[in-house]
């Protein structure tokens, strides 16, 4: 693992790239990155200068326990801090939970639309997501409380995208990089399926022999590059 300051500083850059493609917007949204062989977490708290989610800097990053104890005096845990905690509690291989609010996704999950495996070559990370199934939880309530967290995280199950229905989605991730892009992924899924379905027309899942002509490009190709492509457009267009 990075050392603390350069993880807060990373932490930092995934907030405003989610903000900038849009999964997240004002104040609302976090993304935390568990600290290894500890009950504590580094996560994204409201600060005495808060400004949203798109001017997140590291200062904004704070350790705190699973409990939420922890944070420095004017910073404030996100009120559903349970939903890092317990999938980090039920889910030893997840290393980051990204928890956001993209407005297509919300639509699909409340116009109940399926996500399919629609398209191919496009976005190969985005089709094998569909294939796999994306779950649904079916409560829009703020999840505040472990007992409020426990259903979710059953509906959740070993997936690591899971749609909460007229609220967001959450997506874990064994790195702050592959959480963020399999958000990014998923958001083009989202987008997609919601276009399609404005056509009136339903469209066809792409065939078997399709599928397994697609070959799995790799974590550099699905993800280092992936990262840094938006690492670099965020520095682009805060210089501007």
């Amino acid at each position: 693992m990075l050392n603390e300051a350069s993880m807060c500083e990373k932490l930092a850059v995934a907030c405003r790239i989610l903000a900038m493609e849009g999964l997240v917007d004002e104040i609302l949204g976090h993304v935390s990155v568990r600290v290894p062989d500890t009950d504590e977490m580094l996560i994204r708290c409201r600060g005495p200068y808060e400004c949203g989610v798109a001017y997140t800097q590291s200062d904004a990053i704070q350790r705190v326990t699973f409990e939420g104890g922890g944070a420095k005096h004017g910073y404030h845990v996100p009120k559903e801090l349970p939903i890092h905690s317990e999938i980090y509690k039920a889910r030893p291989d997840v290393t980051c939970v990204v928890h956001a609010h993209p407005p297509e996704a919300l639509i699909c999950g409340i116009a109940e639309l399926e996500f399919r495996p629609i398209f191919g070559s496009f976005n190969i990370p985005a089709m094998r997501l569909a294939l796999e199934g994306i779950p649904v939880f079916g409560h829009s309530y703020l999840v505040t409380r472990p007992d409020l967290a426990k259903p979710f995280i059953d509906a959740m199950g070993d997936k690591d995208v899971c749609v909460m229905r007229g609220h967001g989605i959450t997506v874990t991730g064994r790195s702050v990089e592959d959480a963020v892009v399999r958000a990014l992924n998923f958001n083009t899924l989202a987008k997609v399926t919601l276009q399609v379905a404005q056509t009136g027309r339903e469209a066809r899942a792409i065939s078997e022999e399709d599928i397994a002509e697609l070959p799995d490009l790799g974590q550099t190709f699905n993800e280092e590059w992936v990262w840094r492509y938006y690492e670099r457009k965020l520095k682009q267009l805060e210089r501007n």
